[in-house]
């Protein structure tokens, strides 16, 4: 009997519907030269939730995403939904929401320089040659989940001791939600190159200080094998700049890792290119790192390659399916290889009938899967 897993896929906003079906139709290539079906089922979440049922997280797609085995998300948001309402719904709250629901505390971001697309980076060749790093960040905690109040009208917090605003946001970590991210990021380490570098800001925040005693002493305890250094996190941010290529796992809390995953990202020259992963105990997320960019939503020039190497990664992390996954992932370098360019990823040298279109470029790879 064939094996089957049902995947929860989530097209959202923008040029989601677009390249979540690239993602789709690559999935069902590996399925079948695999002998594995996979049943995917389109729900509604951010914008186009709030305009169907004014709601960025439905009732009902949140019980697919729970009875799936994974979900396959797009992206979400845009200007359309924009408001400067603080009670009109937004998209990202959906995001934020099922992120929660499912527990997923984890968000693993890969960021690889591919040979073929060196010249698009902003840094020197001899500096991003041999980047190949994960950022591992805490995604469930910190000052993103913490209370957030705003007062007005108080006595002192004006201009020249007048009346103005004040407000408040509230970091707060507790200690499981520190050691499981810290076991995470050992445990990735342990299949790659051995590295793991913790970012916090211990000399100015207690939940770093915290944080730093926590990581220790689970390496301490149950991954001595694994080498463990500590950087401050503005120095995170130069040394990502200035020796990009010596960074093999690096784990931080929410916040930090949301702004030093963006940096890293950059290196590469193009968040096109780049899968993310969100894991917890029970029903994982996969999605690119990109935006919706709802500018050249519906025009069939978005690259889709990102959301196929997010189905590369939710073979590895939802199903075991690491073979299949590196399919993926060398037919991808492959199309790459042969010059084969989305407009995003083309400069001034890439010939005119080397650039395709959103749904080429999922074919290009389809092809190379065989």
């Amino acid at each position: 009997m064939k094996k089957s897993y049902k995947v929860c896929t989530l097209p959202g906003d923008g040029i989601g519907p677009e390249v979540i079906a690239e993602g789709k139709k690559v999935l069902a290539a590996v399925g079948a030269r695999a002998g594995v079906e996979f049943i995917c089922e389109d729900a509604l979440i951010g914008g186009a939730a709030i305009d169907a049922c004014a709601d960025p997280l439905p009732e009902a797609t949140l019980a697919a995403a729970q009875a799936s085995d994974a979900v396959l998300l797009a992206s979400v948001g845009g200007p359309k939904w924009d408001s400067t309402d603080p009670d009109a719904p937004r998209p990202e709250q959906g995001l934020l929401r099922i992120r929660k629901a499912l527990g997923l505390y984890t968000n693993l971001r890969p960021v690889k320089i591919y040979d073929a697309l060196a010249g698009a980076s902003t840094l020197k060749p001899e500096v991003i040659k041999g980047v190949d790093m994960v950022l591992v960040r805490e995604l469930t905690g910190g000052i993103y989940f913490g209370s957030h109040e705003r007062f007005y009208d108080e006595q002192g917090a004006g201009a020249n001791g007048e009346a103005g605003q004040r407000a408040v946001d509230v970091m707060e970590y507790h200690e499981y939600e520190v050691e499981r991210i810290a076991r995470q990021a050992f445990e990735a380490a342990r299949k790659r190159r051995g590295k793991v570098t913790s970012v916090d800001k211990r000399n100015v925040l207690e939940t770093s200080r915290m944080w730093r005693e926590i990581v220790h002493r689970v390496h301490d305890e149950e991954y001595a094998d694994v080498e463990l250094e500590d950087l401050l996190v503005d120095n995170t941010a130069m040394q990502l700049i200035n020796r990009p290529a010596d960074f093999d796992v690096v784990v931080t809390e929410n916040m930090f890792g949301d702004i030093l995953s963006d940096e890293a990202a950059q290196i590469t020259g193009s968040l096109g290119m780049l899968a993310s992963a969100s894991l917890g105990d029970g029903v994982s997320l996969f999605e690119p790192s990109a935006g919706s960019a709802p500018d050249i939503a519906g025009q069939g020039i978005a690259n889709p390659l990102a959301q196929i190497l997010s189905v590369a990664m939710m073979l590895t992390y939802a199903f075991d399916m690491t073979k299949e996954a590196a399919w993926i992932e060398a037919a991808v370098e492959r199309v790459l290889n042969e010059g084969w360019r989305t407009r995003d990823i083309a400069d001034s040298d890439t010939p005119a009938e080397k650039i395709v279109g959103t749904a080429d470029m999922g074919d290009k790879v389809v092809a190379a899967l065989a």
